[in-house]
């Protein structure tokens, strides 16, 4: 039930992935996986944001309809929202397109003790950019080392980054996209541009796969998420969060327990010079 991690250096051919492959499950297990996942998670970066030795950045990446939004909606529904928020990336305003590409997804980047999501993000300049000819290709080609730098420099200050391709299939989108015209609650989504996007298809196929092949590091991996089916795309991301995040818990652990240390001896002394009062309860036990 895993994403595909993509190995550094690899080659892609997502024409070899099946966006609707489940890997044997049905819907009704994942989704009892699912809701013990997401409660698993949300303790995990509870405990992430307490130690706050270390931040997270998710980033979400996908053709229109692959379903962004719904994924950090679901995946991360049980992580307290007053450590983390999502960060939607869309046409750069003009003060963004005064400053290099990095500048406004910079700001953004999350602080230690913080779960950050990017719906969208850097990758967007090396992507659409490179579809539709807005810059030169020896602008976006130099684009891919200069974001697994600033990737590497979130690394070493201690910034976890996770980062998923949510992989739909053409059939799927087209079906998506009708559904929209149909549904009165989802109709406000629609856009002509979507529907004029599609005649990119293979085009943004490829440039994702350039994307994965240069821009998969050991500090910042690409997942590659089967993403026809919701339900499967939630467990299959959810598992990948709790597996990266695990190895973290034992330092995190440590990390508070020297300082609880720390905070107990600080009040120890504080009463001992009578600044504040002693504990009611250890007294009654005498």
């Amino acid at each position: 039930m895993h994403a595909i991690r993509i190995k550094p250096g690899s080659k892609v051919n997502l024409g070899s992935i099946k966006p609707s492959q489940t890997d044997g499950l049905d819907e009704k297990a994942g989704r009892e996986i699912y809701t013990k996942q997401a409660a698993e998670l949300g303790e995990l970066c509870d405990l992430m944001s307490a130690a706050a030795t270390h931040s997270v950045l998710v980033i979400v990446q996908g053709m229109d309809t692959a379903g962004k939004d719904g994924a950090i909606r679901d995946v991360f529904a049980r992580v307290n929202p007053a450590h983390s928020r999502a960060e939607a990336f869309k046409v750069p305003s003009t003060t963004e397109l005064a400053h290099d590409f990095l500048w406004r997804v910079h700001q953004k980047t999350p602080e230690l003790g913080q779960l950050s999501m990017f719906n969208r993000s850097q990758y967007e300049d090396v992507l659409v950019v490179r579809v539709h000819k807005l810059v030169p290709k020896s602008v976006w080609r130099g684009r891919y080392e200069l974001i697994n730098a600033f990737e590497r420099n979130l690394s070493m200050n201690n910034t976890i980054i996770v980062k998923f391709f949510l992989h739909i299939s053409e059939a799927e989108q087209q079906e998506r996209l009708l559904d929209r015209e149909e549904d009165p609650l989802k109709s406000w989504k629609l856009a002509t541009g979507d529907w004029l996007e599609r005649q990119h298809w293979s085009e943004y196929q490829k440039a994702y796969e350039d994307v994965l092949d240069k821009c998969s590091t050991d500090v910042a991996p690409w997942y590659v998420v089967p993403a026809d089916h919701k339900w499967f795309r939630n467990v299959a991301m959810t598992e990948t969060m709790i597996d990266v995040l695990k190895p973290y818990t034992k330092g995190w652990r440590a990390h508070l327990n020297e300082q609880s240390k720390m905070r107990l001896a600080e009040l120890a002394e504080a009463r001992d010079q009578g600044l504040v009062p002693r504990n009611p309860r250890k007294t009654s036990k005498k």
